[in-house]
């Protein structure tokens, strides 16, 4: 399950949640949808998990500037290797 913007928007919207439980949220998506990819994932599949992936970052980014700025720059490095 690829996890879409507006899933995002709707974790970032929640007044009652700290910062931490926001953070904590957006990356257990990215957990699952990393988890859900198998051997047998087409390269389209991973492709638009790794899109997911940013955007859940850059909205981690929007709450928690270091925390975010962080993860992208790990997943930018990452780039080069794959």
């Amino acid at each position: 399950m690829v996890f879409t913007t507006s899933d995002i928007d709707k974790v970032l919207s929640y007044k009652t949640w700290n910062t931490k439980k926001k953070v904590d949220e957006l990356l257990r998506m990215d957990c699952s949808m990393y988890c859900n990819l198998g051997s047998d994932s087409s390269k389209s599949d991973k492709g638009e998990v790794r899109v997911s992936s940013r955007k859940i970052y850059l909205g981690i980014k929007s709450i928690d500037e270091s925390t975010g700025t962080l993860f992208l720059q790990t997943m930018d490095s990452n780039k080069n290797k794959t």
